[in-house]
């Protein structure tokens, strides 16, 4: 996402916890892109993005709430309660302190766009996955209710729901990763692969861009066709 959004011209705050993986982006980005380590679950550390960001580029026209976590594959009974606090925190608590501290931002400069990444596991949940599923679903449903409150404010909100991926969390998704469950997942996904980083970038690109000025509130499957 942060190189897709840089190659249309916009100027890329990379945010992450894992601070050399932050600044290798920003720095393979060039001009126009810094590195922050952020906490997404730490209100404080929303305060230091913002003030980081606004000393850089002077504004906040987009907000992409992108962090997640999920526990393993298995018996939802069997989660411990930290994995599931982690699990809030993340994927939902998270896109809380995002909203209180960009909205105002937002609304004195006229407007913006805010996109979450959700999952295909808050539209059709599989087994084995019910706290991450769960998280999915309110991310949906928050982004549907912000996207009503925030839209005279001229604030659009969005999220994704993308198909299992390449990315360091499919072998949790999948329990193990071996050729038969992976078999099992890509079964599920008619036009038969999983989903791509850059897949899933197009398409935030897309709805935070011009473009979508008339679209907001939409959850966007990206999944090959799993959701149908």
């Amino acid at each position: 996402m942060a190189r897709r959004f840089a190659e249309e011209g916009a100027k890329v705050v990379v945010a992450d916890l894992n601070s050399r993986e932050a600044e290798r982006v920003a720095v393979e980005i060039g001009n126009g892109a810094i590195a922050i380590t952020t906490d997404v679950s730490q209100r404080s550390e929303f305060d230091e993005l913002v003030y980081a960001t606004k000393s850089a580029f002077g504004r906040i026209d987009i907000m992409v709430n992108n962090a997640g976590y999920t526990h393993r594959n298995g018996d939802l009974v069997d989660v411990e309660e930290d994995v599931f606090d982690l699990i809030t925190a993340v994927n939902m608590k998270a896109i809380y302190h995002a909203a209180r501290a960009v909205v105002p931002i937002m609304e004195r400069q006229g407007g913006g766009s805010i996109l979450t990444t959700a999952s295909t596991a808050g539209l059709r949940p599989r087994p084995g996955l019910t706290w991450y599923n769960a998280s999915k679903g309110w991310a949906i449903t928050a982004t549907k209710s912000m996207a009503v409150e925030l839209a005279p404010r001229n604030i659009r909100v969005n999220c994704l729901c993308p198909v299992a991926g390449e990315t360091g969390m499919l072998e949790k998704f999948m329990g193990k990763d071996t050729p038969e469950i992976r078999g099992k997942f890509k079964a599920s996904i008619p036009l038969g692969r999983f989903s791509t980083p850059l897949d899933i970038a197009n398409a935030a690109l897309f709805l935070v861009s011009d473009e979508a000025s008339l679209i907001t509130g939409v959850a966007m499957e990206v999944d090959g066709g799993r959701c149908i």
